[in-house]
């Protein structure tokens, strides 16, 4: 399997589950401005989207979306917490918290959006906080993971959603038990390695 990336954005989700799982992977980075890989491929030739992240398999099969990529991840995986059976309440839960975080993501999509005005900033914000309101409502009170005792694909996607929001310098304060979950999640190995191979530590 190859994981197309961009260090730091959505696909990081996928590269930590990838590590969770311990399984031989390859990684490729994507210039997602100019739409070309490290390797000088022509990106759309592998997304016509032009997103990351993009999962290439064995047999040439592309998969794109976390919605898609952190549940097939899981059913391949040999860890339980990762693949609910299907038909099961904890199944239906790990898919209402990735369509959580697609909604999360697609909120803060709109801050890195150039030439933004103060009105539609303030607007972005708004649905920023709204969303991460709801987020903190869901977490844990204590120790702990999203959905339970043990991590699960939710936890390394809104873990990355969260990183942008540091990175932006957001007031996060509202949030204590997300945040709390965060640090959680990235101090795991599994998640040091991914951020290792993607040079954010």
């Amino acid at each position: 399997m190859k994981l197309y990336y961009k260090p730091g954005a959505c696909s990081l989700a996928s590269h930590i589950v990838l590590c969770e799982m311990g399984v031989p992977f390859e990684t490729e980075a994507v210039d997602l401005q100019g739409k070309v890989t490290a390797g000088g491929r022509n990106y759309f030739e592998i997304n016509p989207r032009g997103a990351v992240p993009a999962l290439e398999l064995d047999d040439g099969t592309v998969l794109t979306q976390n919605a898609a990529i952190l549940p097939f991840l899981g059913d391949l995986s040999q860890i339980a917490a990762l693949k609910p059976a299907c038909g099961t309440i904890a199944r239906a839960r790990l898919h209402e918290a990735l369509g959580f975080c697609s909604d999360l993501h697609a909120a803060f999509s709109g801050l890195f959006a150039p030439n933004m005005s103060e009105e539609t900033r303030a607007m972005v914000m708004a649905r920023v906080s709204r969303r991460l309101g709801e987020l903190e409502a869901m977490m844990p009170a204590g120790e702990g993971y999203w959905l339970g005792p043990d991590f699960t694909q939710a936890d390394a996607y809104v873990a990355t959603i969260l990183g942008w929001g540091l990175a932006l310098k957001l007031d996060l304060s509202a949030c204590p038990k997300a945040l709390a979950l965060r640090a959680r999640v990235m101090a795991r190995p599994a998640a040091q390695a991914a951020l290792r191979a993607e040079g954010l530590i």
